[in-house]
């Protein structure tokens, strides 16, 4: 690609910046329209991390520092909760502007450098994880970023420059994609690190190894010794809580669904037929590349909430620029540049809904309507720029079963194969879970600790969140962490620990009580109402 032509992409793409990552600062703060209790796990992991706290050496969280410290580092700066999230997402964009750059000018012509560069900027830049369902969401925000550092890595490792090779350059690129991917969210780096090195291996890339190695290296270096030796151990231990757990080791659908079911077969297909299209043109080394690149596909899909295939259009930018000239046919007689042209064609189709979902987010966002919103954090008024409807924080329904004894279909109860009720002290706790309510049930129970006499303590909950400090006079439980994934992080640290009457999460309750119970724990009951009963951890 000529200069002038590089200078035209790079202004699109910084238009594409400005009007993306500008569009949601016209409307003052951040509307959320779902994934309230997501957003406020995230709150907590950014304020936590703003207070000079360190993920995994002071909190607990599977999450890498990469994916909390760009937001952190603004509100450490002052701004409001949802302005740093905006903020934050146009610094990742600029961070990734000249590696993308990079990657469009040297492997691509035509109309892909632009629709590439384009995609990879929706990515950094959207106000929703993707799927097809409209709405208005930060939650997963690190997913998103984690694919757009894969959209230049991979590329950069599979596809061959088409003018002056520049290695070290490309392998630098490489190296420091990879390392984001393990300090953002590590299964990315898991799924692909093999397919990126048979790719580099096939294409004989011994420099870009090199110095893929030797940038990776570099960075965990400084990693090292911004948070200490320790920091890396204390990463491998949450990340392996978190795959030993049963909460959310996998978030949706089985593996072979992710693959194999309806809504997914298609795309499946079209990657499998690419593969094969590339190896009978002759493209031999992208074909074996794609190939073992597919199951990391398949597991950051399943790995994922949502299941989303955000590789789809990956894989249809593979198929066109893979494309050999007209007239090559397999031995069935096809046209495999309109083979490729077909299976591109779908990939983009089957991958549609996600991307123009992406797409509308900023748009939508910008025409939300923001008349009955309420701050998400209303105790903390300098984070009052993210809202969401109040009704979405403040309805509050009862699940209960109905199958106890005494109840119209108790004579079921055995069919339904119920999880015993939790036992706390020898006392069976009620089989009730609360819907909704997430800032009502903080503000309630805060309060009456409050008037309690426990302000200033270190709480944690047996829920799914223990946000209690960010609702009132309390602090952080240290080690513990923000989104419940099992065992007893922190446990050790806390003052006092709420057993929820009628939790948010049932099942979740149930294990950490009984983790208490298998470790040997003491839990002396301090204070009962009825939202909640405190108790004192005594450790075995």
């Amino acid at each position: 690609m000529s200069r002038p032509r590089s200078a035209a992409l790079a202004a699109y793409l910084a238009l594409l910046i400005l009007v993306l990552g500008g569009l949601p600062l016209l409307k003052g703060a951040l509307y959320l329209e779902k994934h309230e209790g997501d957003t406020l796990h995230l709150a907590e992991l950014v304020l936590r991390m703003a207070r000079g706290e360190w993920p995994h050496l002071d909190f607990m969280t599977p999450i890498g520092v990469l994916a909390i410290a760009p937001i952190a580092a603004f509100v450490k700066a002052g701004a409001g909760l949802g302005h740093a999230i905006f903020y934050a997402q146009l610094l990742v964009a600029l961070v990734l502007l000249p590696a993308v750059l990079r990657v469009a000018a040297s492997r691509m012509t035509g109309v892909w450098p632009w629709a590439y560069g384009g995609f990879v900027m929706l990515l950094c830049l959207a106000l929703v994880h993707g799927e097809a369902e409209s709405s208005v969401s930060i939650s997963m925000h690190y997913n998103r970023w984690a694919w757009a550092v894969s959209y230049v890595v991979i590329p950069l490792a599979l596809l061959a420059p088409l003018g002056r090779e520049r290695p070290w350059l490309d392998g630098a690129l490489v190296g420091l994609g990879m390392a984001a991917l393990v300090l953002t969210k590590v299964t990315y780096f898991t799924a692909f690190a093999p397919g990126v090195t048979v790719a580099l291996l096939a294409r004989r890339q011994g420099a870009m190894i090199v110095s893929a190695l030797i940038a990776g290296l570099c960075v965990a270096a400084l990693m090292t010794a911004l948070a200490g030796p320790a920091f890396w151990a204390a990463y491998l231990k949450d990340l392996l809580t978190v795959a030993a757990g049963e909460s959310r080791a996998a978030p949706g659908e089985s593996f072979a669904d992710v693959i194999v079911a309806p809504l997914y077969m298609g795309g499946s297909l079209a990657l499998v037929a690419t593969v094969i299209f590339l190896r009978q043109a002759g493209r031999a080394a992208e074909g074996l590349s794609l190939l073992v690149l597919m199951p990391g596909c398949f597991y950051v899909a399943y790995q994922n909430f949502g299941n989303d295939p955000q590789w789809l259009y990956l894989l249809a930018l593979f198929a066109f620029v893979l494309r050999p000239a007209p007239g090559m046919a397999n031995g069935m007689g096809w046209d495999l540049r309109a083979a490729l042209t077909v299976t591109g064609i779908a990939a983009l189709c089957f991958g549609a809904p996600s991307a123009i979902n992406l797409a509308f987010s900023p748009w939508r966002h910008l025409a939300a309507d923001t008349e009955d919103t309420v701050p998400l954090l209303p105790r903390l008024p300098v984070h009052d720029d993210l809202r969401t409807p109040g009704a979405r924080l403040y309805t509050v329904n009862l699940k209960e079963p109905y199958d106890r004894p005494g109840d119209p279909f108790a004579t079921f109860r055995d069919l339904a194969k119920r999880e015993q009720p939790p036992v706390l002290n020898g006392e069976a706790l009620p089989e009730c879970q609360i819907e909704g309510g997430i800032s009502g049930w903080f503000e309630l129970v805060d309060d009456d600790l409050t008037r309690a006499g426990y302000a200033g303590s270190a709480i944690l909950g047996t829920d799914l969140y223990s946000a209690y400090w960010m609702f009132g006079d309390f602090k952080p439980v240290k080690g513990a962490a923000p989104w419940y994934y099992g065992g007893l992080s922190g446990a050790e640290n806390a003052d006092y620990i709420v057993v929820p009457v009628c939790p948010m999460a049932f099942s979740l309750r149930s294990q950490m009580l009984k983790a208490f119970e298998e470790g040997g724990w003491t839990l002396r009951e301090v204070r009962r109402t009825a939202l909640y009963i405190l108790v004192e951890p005594v450790a075995p």
